[in-house]
């Protein structure tokens, strides 16, 4: 039997140490910096490793070297993202590796964001060391996808959340939804809550389930929780809903339109609800790709949409939904006149016209299955 298509012995331990900086890339909340992971290896044997924390505090690189020591010199740094080459909050991480005296960096994936003439790969070449690009680069872009789509496109990420029935179903006809999904997925949803630096609902999920939107089913997170926001055009939110009352816990933002109830208005703020006037878009909604950029100058770099259908209607509509997640739960109501995933103003009349996933990941949590893949996935 050949060798033909057979991964190379180097090459696994590279995606085997790669994977690992990838995960310790996701304990970070780093926003508006990107998410990134470093290893310090030499012969297979980790010497340090590493991940940004939080902006202004030291880059993965810097981290996973110091851990490392005097043993770095001769070593292999693992990065998940192409270190910086310029000055920020911190200085260049190239300087950082130059003078620990690493020989080799394998890297998952270019920085999608140019910060001078000269990058961060060609002066670590210019300067003799060793480098090697594209290592898991699909997992490792996937991960500065928020950075990414911020810098690009000058908006935030948006992520939809969905849990639906076998039929496709997000809730009864009288609205209860609480709970399609079992006690694993729901945790699930609070790590990519935590992940996230906003959670998206519209009010009429506020109205209906009264949600809390915070991270109570994980044990220990050490970052702040993600900001809450709620789509509501004329400022129906209740006062005594959940995130009314814990805006000063827990920051909570409001999208409302140029012509709401002064009364309310100051009433909410005076709870610590900070308001969003958001401009009316053409079809008399509120202008949500607007709201997206200035997410993005408010340094929200990834949104996670919880519901409902109109809200995910709207925002397929715009083309503004990134990657979905989508929980099935193994029920079935069999009620035509229950709410669907979307409620699209837009629907496609055929088959070959419907919005396709792509790179498709399928996971099970208990009972249900959650399916995730990119509607809109940049490339750099």
């Amino acid at each position: 039997m050949g060798t033909m298509g057979v991964p190379k012995i180097g090459c696994m331990e590279d995606e085997r140490l790669m994977r690992r900086a990838l995960e310790l890339a996701q304990r970070g909340k780093t926003a508006p910096n990107p998410h990134v992971g470093a290893v310090v290896a030499k012969d297979g044997r980790i010497l340090g490793e590493g991940h940004h924390a939080r902006a202004g505090e030291a880059h993965a690189e810097v981290v996973a070297l110091m851990a490392a020591g005097e043993e770095a010199r001769g070593a292999t740094l693992y990065c998940t993202l192409e270190p910086c080459n310029h000055h920020g909050r911190t200085p260049p991480c190239v300087d950082a590796i130059l003078q620990a005296g690493v020989t080799k960096v394998v890297i998952g994936c270019l920085d999608p964001k140019r910060h001078g003439p000269v990058r961060g790969v060609d002066r670590l070449r210019e300067s003799g060391v060793q480098v090697e690009v594209g290592v898991l680069e699909d997992e490792a872009k996937d991960l500065v996808m928020d950075f990414a789509t911020v810098t690009l496109l000058g908006r935030s990420m948006v992520e939809l959340k969905v849990a639906v029935t076998l039929d496709g179903r997000i809730a009864t006809r009288s609205g209860d939804s609480r709970w399609i999904t079992g006690e694993e997925a729901r945790r699930e949803v609070h790590k990519m809550r935590a992940f996230s630096d906003a959670v998206m609902v519209g009010v009429g999920t506020v109205i209906a389930d009264n949600p809390r939107l915070d991270l109570r089913l994980l044990e220990e997170f050490p970052h702040p929780p993600p900001v809450r926001i709620v789509i509501d055009p004329n400022l129906r939110t209740p006062m005594e809903s959940h995130i009314v009352q814990s805006a000063f816990q827990q920051a909570t933002w409001i999208a409302h339109s140029p012509l709401v109830d002064p009364k309310k208005a100051k009433a909410l703020t005076q709870m610590g609800v900070e308001l969003i006037e958001v401009p009316w878009a053409e079809e008399g909604r509120l202008d949500l790709p607007w709201l997206f950029r200035e997410l993005a100058q408010r340094d929200i770099l990834r949104v996670l949409v919880e519901g409902g259908a109109r809200l995910a209607g709207s925002l397929l509509d715009a083309n503004l939904v990134d990657r979905c997640s989508i929980f099935v739960a193994p029920l079935i109501l069999g009620d035509e006149n229950a709410p669907g995933l979307a409620a699209r103003r837009f629907p496609p009349e055929r088959i070959a016209q419907a919005l396709r996933l792509k790179r498709i990941q399928v996971k099970t949590f208990g009972e249900d299955t959650m399916i995730q893949g990119w509607l809109n996935r940049l490339d750099w």
